[in-house]
């Protein structure tokens, strides 16, 4: 990989999100050589991809180049590189352009979909954990519609305008929001010669109620929203299969529909190499003890989603969400330049600062430690809290303009496809042949 050798301990980061950037920037100009690796060459900012998904912001207004990053950290090295395996016991990793050494090695791989084992759903429906993929459902709900008006066959033609959102989490919930409100009041304008009534947005949720990691409170205030923007929310409903043209579930409801979006649930991104014994199965996260060490291992560390740190008030390990992520990596920092110099690391505790969603224009729903408000106010609040958490001052300045732009003209500039996505049974047709 190129990375010169020095005389300070190497610490090998696994992972540009949230945790791995965190660390990253506590161990500026140390007394330590950092190493960060990961398969993208940026980070992306991942509570606001469901708008890159909606067309409301262009994909590069909510990501950041890594090596921008960190370009005047000392002895700092950036690989794009993926990461095959850990070999722990030479203390290596091997990844796709090489291995390479480590003294320390931070595991911070984040976390990808979690489809339960089901291989048809993961093969049909869409997920939306990355930047391509949230590309890929932009181009395809504006392709389903291009092509609802080509077709003479209504079945056809609904099942193209009908969308299920599997996980009525944050990410399924703005989803939705977002979907209700193209509907409302931008594709009636761009596609005058369909009958847009007949669109359908279905929120499907395994549990009995929408945001159920919030409060009851919040959880009614962001169904009564749901159901004013005309969403269709099943409760206690599992989807048991999609064959990419018919969801089926424990029920007996099923649904036609061109387009299903996976968001009910996650898992860590793990990789090859520990023992089992350090590894939760269930969730694929890794057993770290109170200050992230890995179990079973001396200087392997893990951070974010992928770490199942327990505690009392947090038996399955803390939530897979920024704040806890970006605070273990601050923490981590401190704890790695503490034991170098052989002192105690110092437990992690997690601060809960709150969590929010929204659900559409001036509706959203935030829950803080003392206070849990929702509508307008905690609208502006979820809009702040999230621009002044982007990276650089570029994109908190163009996502700012787009939101004002977006508000003003009630509009979506970015329904664009770039790049035509087609599913795998699905019949393609070009601009010849129409």
């Amino acid at each position: 990989m190129n990375i010169p050798r020095c005389s300070f301990p190497r610490i090998v980061i696994i992972g540009g999100g949230f945790a791995g950037i965190s660390l990253a920037k506590k161990l500026r100009n140390k007394n330590v050589q950092v190493v960060l690796l990961d398969k993208h060459n940026y980070h992306n900012f991942q509570p606001l991809m469901y708008q890159v998904a909606t067309g409301g912001l262009e994909p590069d207004s909510i990501a950041y180049p890594i090596r921008k990053v960190v370009q005047e950290y000392r002895d700092f090295y950036f690989r794009l590189a993926e990461v095959k395996e850990i070999d722990a016991k030479n203390n290596t990793i091997i990844a796709d352009i090489g291995e390479l050494k480590y003294d320390y090695l931070v595991i911070a791989t984040g976390s990808k979909t979690n489809y339960f084992g089901n291989k048809e759903i993961e093969a049909n429906s869409m997920a939306m954990k990355t930047i391509p993929q949230s590309l890929n459902i932009r181009s395809l709900i504006l392709e389903n519609f291009e092509q609802a008006l080509l077709t003479n066959d209504i079945n056809e033609r609904h099942s193209l305008m009908n969308f299920v959102i599997v996980g009525a989490g944050p990410t399924g919930v703005e989803l939705a929001g977002a979907l209700a409100e193209m509907k409302r009041a931008i594709l009636p304008k761009d596609y005058p010669d369909l009958d847009l009534r007949k669109m359908e947005i279905n929120l499907v949720q395994s549990g009995d109620r929408v945001l159920d990691a919030m409060s009851e409170n919040a959880s009614e205030k962001a169904e009564k929203f749901l159901l004013d923007l005309g969403v269709s929310i099943w409760k206690n409903v599992r989807v048991m299969s999609y064959d990419g043209k018919m969801v089926t579930t424990d029920s007996d409801l099923s649904f036609d529909a061109a387009t299903v979006i996976w968001t009910a649930g996650v898992q860590g991104a793990m990789p090859h190499g520990l023992k089992a014994d350090s590894l939760v199965a269930r969730v694929n996260r890794i057993k770290v003890n109170a200050f992230n060490q890995v179990e079973g291992y001396e200087n392997i560390f893990a951070i974010g989603d992928i770490a199942s740190m327990t505690s009392e008030d947090y038996p399955h390990g803390h939530p897979m969400m920024a704040q806890p992520a970006m605070q273990q990596g601050r923490l981590l920092a401190e704890n790695m330049i503490r034991l170098i110099q052989k002192k105690q690391p110092k437990n992690f505790v997690y601060k809960d600062k709150g969590s929010m969603a929204t659900i559409g224009r001036n509706k959203a729903v935030v829950d803080l430690p003392k206070y849990k408000f929702s509508g307008v106010f905690a609208w502006f609040v979820w809009m702040f809290v999230h621009l002044f958490s982007l990276i650089g001052f570029k994109n908190k300045a163009v996502v700012f303009l787009n939101w004002v732009y977006n508000y003003i003209r009630f509009d979506r500039e970015a329904r664009l496809i770039i790049r035509p996505f087609k599913k795998k049974n699905q019949v393609s047709f070009t601009s010849d042949e129409v």
